[in-house]
């Protein structure tokens, strides 16, 4: 535990306070050879907006770091809970045409009948 220094904290020249781990590094002199700077660039990276938030306004890391496992977690069950809703919707929409068209080929001219019949109340309540 011996080799781990203090934190410094430097005063800006506006009057706050920083930490000091993370200023800029002092730039090389113009006579050295330019740094050729080669990025891979693979996805936009996470949105931290929220989180800056929240630590921003004083809720803890603990806070911060629920949120950023529930949030994908939540909207993986919403998708999933949207996509079985959907089958249900067309299995159901599948089965009412298949009994429509049972019912209008075995019914004959009984089943042809409640079919206008049906066509016609659907027409008037539009």
């Amino acid at each position: 535990m011996s080799n781990i220094e203090p934190v410094r904290i430097v005063q800006l020249p506006d009057g706050t306070y920083t930490y000091a781990d993370h200023l800029p590094a002092i730039q090389a002199p113009a006579t050295a050879v330019p740094q050729v700077v080669h990025q891979h660039i693979h996805q936009a990276p996470p949105d931290r907006t929220v989180q800056r938030i929240a630590l921003g306004s004083g809720i803890g890391a603990g806070t911060v770091a629920a949120g950023v496992y529930f949030g994908p977690l939540l909207v993986g069950a919403l998708t999933t809970i949207a996509a079985n809703l959907a089958l249900l919707a067309f299995l159901a929409a599948v089965l009412v045409w298949g009994v429509v068209s049972v019912v209008k080929s075995i019914g004959g001219t009984d089943g042809k009948a409640a079919a206008k019949t049906l066509a016609k109340a659907r027409k008037r309540r539009r």
